[in-house]
């Protein structure tokens, strides 16, 4: 079918088009109920069938004849380290470690955190979580010891995996002494903490409690067989960026997560098997879930395990020389990590120095794509560039052409593309009453949301429905502002707090963005609302210049407010431009422009656990500060 076709019938039947999915993967036990709703009003799919995750990212491909076939490619510039793990060999590896959880005690339903760098054993503790029907949660290396013990008492792991330490830029980050810190401070106790040591650091370990990763799986029994969990049994929690007070556990489970997994791999990426597919993220994130990890393998490709980071491993042409190495045919990124190479390189002449014809075309998500990225990437890679929409909360993209279907959808630059097909995404006003095509809003979601999108918050199943479906009825409230055009194409124009009040006058901020990274000399900015005493809030641009441009700030401020007058409006009392270093980051790559927003106002802030370096935080104050901005 045509994808008009096939987004009718996915919207106009939702229980119907899903029921025909479910012969994408191999279930112990097929579905018998497709879809039900929950107590608390949410829904959940295939909550009856029986399968293993581990098993079908594993065995399953084994049983395809894919053994010898390479699973992970881990390539870590960092630490210069290369390594292909077959099908086969990782199999093994899971089963073992599966043994080993299995003689900790870990069984069906026991929560294991996950507290690792990007190196092949986290692959391993994720696959061997899922392979014991014990739902793993995964919590970025490197945060604070104070986030990682409230997310410790929110999940109450068996069990704790580490590694000695993260890398980067030839810098350890020891990561033991936070977690026995967390630990310290976190009411609940797990029974084992395993540490995978690193040759460049060695962890101290604690008695009793503490095991080596090898050690602790020399002579135990693998567990070859997995653990039959159902269709609504979780298999992994993860906690969301940003959180304060009382941490939001995303909550995955293990039907619809695979299904819709299959479906986006295959006719959202056009990824098929035996092709070789780079998640360039980390595990830590929704994307690591999705797009590094279980996507992939159990989709039959090969996957990019990568630790580092797109400059400085040893410059801004690691990305080219990874896609050249092992002749990568897609890729995931973040547009900041995109506009990180270009200020490095602004001309590309790096990329010109490998081969990247196997690259068919590249994803990006997670910040707005501005038109010069956007075109700078097309022209240099000379390959679709496809900006595409979701959240950690649905796990898979909401919008997005369908690149393996024989006609998607043409690119328009602004837009994430058309709904896929599942997604009934519709804008609403204040009141909650749609609105016409073009017409800004809030952009919601029909329920029922299709599978694999996240359906509870741990422990607190109420927050789930207070937090995403109480604010408009019928709707899942996506949190997102923006509009649908007149041929369904999705424009998002930022989160719906990035809207500022000027005299009256909503305005996005992500539009000034788009119009100043337009300028030839910046690489990236943040435009964010400061308060003002006449007009309620003034925007204010904070701006990256490229790698070697030479220009006098008061004449790129005056060329910048220019641009935006011209292209926004006067309305928008666009004032004011200045030049940064750097702009404060998560470890994802999405600028931080909540806490902005707080500095502007003069407000109180609390350091996000995701922040990519605290030292920025002052530096931006005291620049705004020297500026007369606050």
């Amino acid at each position: 079918m045509s994808y008009n076709e096939e987004y009718k019938a996915a919207t106009e039947n939702p229980e119907g088009y899903w029921a025909g999915q479910v012969e994408r993967i191999k279930w112990f036990k097929k579905p018998e109920s497709i879809l039900e709703k929950t107590d608390h009003g949410t829904y959940k799919w295939y909550a009856d069938g029986e399968l293993n995750t581990s098993y079908l990212a594993l065995d399953w491909q084994l049983e395809q004849g894919r053994g010898e076939q390479v699973a992970l490619y881990y390539d870590s510039p960092v630490t210069d380290t290369k390594k292909a793990i077959t099908f086969n060999e990782l199999h093994s590896q899971v089963t073992v470690f599966a043994g080993a959880l299995r003689n900790m005690g870990v069984e069906k339903g026991d929560r294991v955190v996950i507290y690792m760098p990007m190196i092949p054993e986290a692959a391993v503790a994720m696959l061997a979580c899922a392979r014991l029907g014990a739902p793993h949660s995964v919590v970025f290396g490197g945060f604070a010891a104070t986030e990682l013990a409230v997310r410790i008492d929110d999940a109450t792991p068996k069990v704790i995996l580490t590694a000695s330490c993260g890398v980067e830029f030839e810098k350890q980050i020891a990561y033991k002494p936070l977690v026995d810190k967390a630990i310290d401070m976190a009411e609940h106790k797990p029974g084992n903490v395993v540490v995978c040591q690193r040759p460049m650091l060695t962890a101290d370990m604690t008695e009793g409690r503490d095991l080596d990763w090898y050690a602790c799986q020399q002579g135990v029994e693998p567990v070859t067989e997995p653990v039959p969990v159902r269709g609504d049994d979780p298999l992994y929690v993860l906690y969301t960026s940003g959180t304060t007070g009382a941490p939001k556990g995303i909550v995955r489970d293990n039907g619809g997560h695979a299904v819709a997994l299959s479906y986006a791999v295959q006719n959202i990426y056009g990824m098929q098997p035996g092709d070789v597919w780079w998640g360039a993220s980390d595990i830590g994130w929704v994307v690591g879930h999705s797009l590094i990890v279980y996507g992939p393998l159990m989709s039959g490709c090969s996957a990019i395990f990568f630790e580092g980071k797109p400059i400085r491993c040893p410059d801004a042409g690691v990305f080219w020389r990874i896609i050249e190495e092992y002749k990568v045919n897609s890729m995931f990124c973040a547009p900041t990590a995109f506009r990180a190479i270009r200020k490095e390189d602004p001309e590309g002449g790096l990329s010109k120095n490998y081969d990247l014809s196997s690259l068919k075309w590249v994803f990006v998500a997670g910040e707005k794509l501005d038109s010069s990225t956007y075109g700078w990437l097309s022209e240099l890679l000379e390959v679709p560039v496809v900006d595409h929409w979701w959240q950690t909360e649905t796990g898979w993209p909401m919008s997005s052409p369908m690149m393996g279907w024989p006609d998607p959808s043409e690119a328009r630059l602004g837009s994430t593309n058309k709904a896929v097909p599942g997604y009934d995404i519709r804008v609403v006003d204040g009141e909650g009453t749609e609105v016409g095509a073009g017409e800004t809003g809030n952009i919601v979601v029909t329920l029922p949301m299709p599978p694999g999108v996240a359906w509870d918050i741990w422990n607190q199943p109420q927050r789930y429905v207070d937090s995403y479906l109480t604010a408009f009825e019928g709707y899942y409230h996506t949190g997102d502002g923006g509009y649908v055009d007149e041929d369904g194409y999705v424009v998002i124009t930022g989160r719906t707090d990035d809207v500022i009040n000027v005299s009256g006058h909503r305005l996005s901020t992500g539009e000034m963005e788009e119009v100043v990274s337009s300028h030839a000399a910046v690489a990236e900015c943040a435009v964010i609302g400061a308060n003002d005493t006449m007009k309620g809030q003034i925007p204010v641009g904070l701006i990256v210049l490229k790698a070697g441009v030479e220009i006098d700030e008061a004449q790129l401020e005056k060329e910048v407010v220019a641009m935006v007058r011209e292209q926004v409006g006067a309305l928008a009392c666009f004032r004011r431009a200045v030049v940064v270093q750097r702009l404060p980051k998560t470890r994802s790559g999405k600028i931080l422009r909540a806490v902005l927003r707080k500095i502007a106002a003069n407000e109180e802030y609390k350091m996000p656990p995701t922040i990519d370096d605290e030292a920025i935080l002052p530096e931006i104050t005291d620049m705004m500060k020297g500026s007369g901005l606050i």
